[in-house]
């Protein structure tokens, strides 16, 4: 059942980050994220529409655990968004145009089933795993 077409709050996240200038040339030129706020010890982006703000906390940087999920080693602990499929599409190509290296390289997941979707996931530069999505259909979203 769709939810009613209320606005969707935005959310917000705030991670770790090593280097607050390596952040922005990732999440504001490379994901082109306009930036916010910011201090000496963090930056927030508008992720899509959602704020993310890096903390400088080098200490707190790390690998994360994978799960098995459709085949795939998907990071645990990991972050992204939900965007249209014309978005996705450009976005997986301007990262794969720069070098990207993916944890998981885009492609479509559950094809043919409940919840199909496509996906890509890659590191930052503080090792923060990030996912993007995008469904055909939206409904989709939620579905078992």
């Amino acid at each position: 059942m769709t939810q009613s077409a209320a606005p969707m709050p935005p959310f917000h996240l705030a991670f770790p980050v090593h280097d607050l200038a390596a952040a922005r040339r990732f999440y504001g030129e490379l994901l082109g994220c306009p930036e916010g706020r910011s201090s000496d010890e963090w930056v927030d982006f508008n992720f899509y529409g959602h704020q993310i703000v890096a903390h400088l906390a080098p200490d707190e940087c790390g690998t994360a655990q994978a799960n098995d999920v459709d085949g795939k080693n998907v990071p645990v602990r990991h972050f992204g968004a939900v965007l249209t499929l014309a978005q996705w599409e450009a976005l997986a190509e301007k990262l794969k145009a720069a070098g990207t290296k993916f944890v998981i390289e885009p492609y479509i997941r559950f094809k043919g089933e409940p919840g199909e979707q496509a996906t890509m996931f890659f590191m930052d530069p503080s090792n923060n795993a990030v996912e993007l999505k995008a469904f055909a259909n939206l409904d989709s979203l939620f579905a078992k």
